[in-house]
């Protein structure tokens, strides 16, 4: 199987129908939040990035079964939290993600969908009314991915190479769960993801 199938797969497989608390399934969460960079100009990928950011969910679906488990999945970001129960797959999904994609894309793909939690937390420790504008549920998982970041964490999170694209996947993931709204279906990305992946 081919990457461009593996992914699809997850996309039209279970896990994209659930819902996870926001009023749109993870699989049209998904997809607003692609076409939503790609209304943007992006580049192409920070589209997939933004299109791939919850792949880590689709990964575990809600019945347990599935791939490698995102729980599992050591953070190698260092900035996903480091309360006890950020060891759960709200704080894990970003990792478990970007380890998974990393077969068949580079790091401009795969460090955003890496530090889009890490994002989230960035943007409420250093941005006035962020916090204000987060869904219910964003406000939820917030606190297990380990809150507001430190004035610490916040400089080490500006250090990183792909910390400004992080930060724009994370605009678009807030922004794409308007049930209103009806995003292209994933054959739309499929011949951008086929460019970015690796041969």
């Amino acid at each position: 199987m081919t990457g461009l199938q593996a992914i699809a797969e997850l996309f039209a497989g279970p896990g994209a129908r659930d819902y996870l608390g926001e009023p749109v399934t993870i699989g049209r969460h998904m997809r607003q939040a692609g076409a939503l960079a790609e209304a943007a100009g992006a580049e192409g990928s920070l589209v997939a990035a933004a299109l791939l950011h919850d792949i880590g969910h689709l990964r575990q679906p809600a019945g347990g079964s599935g791939g490698s488990s995102p729980q599992a999945m050591p953070s190698r970001g260092g900035l996903g939290g480091s309360s006890p129960q950020a060891s759960t797959a709200d704080s894990r999904h970003g990792d478990a993600g970007a380890d998974w994609l990393s077969q068949w894309f580079g790091e401009a793909v795969t460090e955003p969908v890496r530090l889009h939690v890490a994002a989230k937390r960035y943007l409420c420790a250093t941005e006035p009314g962020y916090f204000g504008r987060l869904s219910e549920e964003s406000v939820r998982t917030l606190a297990l991915q380990g809150g507001p970041m430190t004035a610490g964490e916040a400089a080490a999170f500006e250090a990183l190479p792909f910390a400004r694209d992080a930060v724009a996947v994370r605009r678009w993931d807030d922004q794409a769960k308007d049930p209103a709204v009806t995003p292209p279906e994933f054959a739309h990305f499929e011949p951008l993801l086929r460019t970015l992946i690796r041969s």
